[in-house]
């Protein structure tokens, strides 16, 4: 599968764009100042196969905290910063991987300025993370609602205005919660820069319904060659969101760990429960590293 060509960032010792493997990331829902518990649930996805994880960082407590954090797991840490700018400055002294911030509501040139000075100054990257709640008022009152073209057109302006003051290490995501503006939106990016994308449909729901969204949205972009690293976002722990990602990467052959269960759905011919034992084969090899497709199906009785 042809993916569409895009710099190299690194994210801590993770390397991403380049034609590099797609990143699974996921966001920790504990609170962040709760060192134990976030450490914990980072442990756990890291064991689900998490390469980089994101954490918010709503107040000083949760920012100060990302040092210990940064000390007990193994992957890198993106601080979600919103609003104050202090908070992405102390989050990057305290050893965050990466920013992540939002156009819309980080402030002045001169309070961004000083996030990417910081940023420049330890070499961490900077994703520009557009969604259709982050829209600028006056990209709003120019085309009504949040468009694909409004969504490009915030991400552009806010990468510009970081390249104006001298800074290149960049990600970009532009999401929406509609999966054919989503798709769109990226195609029409892809035109503009070459960046690594970062891919997900924000706000897709539950864990039944999110899947589904997710794996329409994020197959089809991932299908046509967008994206360097994804996350799915669910209502739900965020394990679920590890397993769903591996599961739309491994469907497209670009995750090719563990056990594929291939398993028929069953009719009025099958003799056997099939439902359990296909259940219980899933269940027992999600984390079994070799690749291999294990067929589970009915043995069927014919009469002549």
């Amino acid at each position: 599968m042809n993916r569409t060509q895009t710099r190299t960032i690194q994210i801590g010792d993770v390397t991403i764009g380049g034609g590099n493997k797609i990143a699974i990331q996921s966001m920790t829902n504990t609170k962040t100042e709760n060192i134990e518990a976030t450490v914990h649930q980072i442990l756990e996805l890291e064991q689900a196969g998490c390469d980089i994880i994101r954490v918010a960082v709503p107040s000083m407590e949760a920012a100060l905290a990302i040092k210990s954090i940064k000390k007990q797991i193994h992957i890198p840490l993106v601080a979600d910063i919103h609003f104050d700018y202090r908070l992405a400055l102390a989050s990057i002294e305290n050893g965050a991987d990466k920013i992540r911030i939002n156009p819309g509501n980080i402030g002045s040139m001169d309070r961004l300025g000083k996030v990417v000075d910081a940023c420049k100054a330890r070499n961490i990257p900077i994703r520009v993370g557009v969604n259709s709640g982050s829209l600028e008022k006056e990209i709003l009152a120019k085309y009504g609602h949040p468009t694909a073209e409004a969504l490009v057109e915030s991400a552009l302006n806010q990468c510009r205005a970081i390249e104006a003051l001298g800074y290149d290490q960049l990600v970009v995501s532009i999401k929406s919660s509609d999966v054919i503006k989503s798709i769109e939106a990226y195609r029409l990016i892809t035109k503009e820069i070459d960046y690594p994308l970062h891919l997900g449909i924000t706000e897709s729901g539950t864990a039944w319904a999110g899947t589904i969204k997710s794996a329409v949205g994020l197959g089809a972009m991932l299908a046509e060659g967008f994206g360097d690293t994804i996350r799915v976002s669910l209502t739900d722990k965020p394990i679920e969101e590890i397993k769903v990602g591996k599961q739309i990467l491994k469907s497209l052959g670009y995750e090719n760990h563990g056990i594929e269960i291939i398993s028929c759905p069953t009719c009025g011919r099958t003799d056997i429960d099939l439902i359990g034992i296909a259940t219980w084969a899933v269940s027992s090899m999600d984390r079994v590293k070799p690749e291999r497709q294990i067929s589970v199906l009915p043995v069927v009785k014919v009469s002549v």
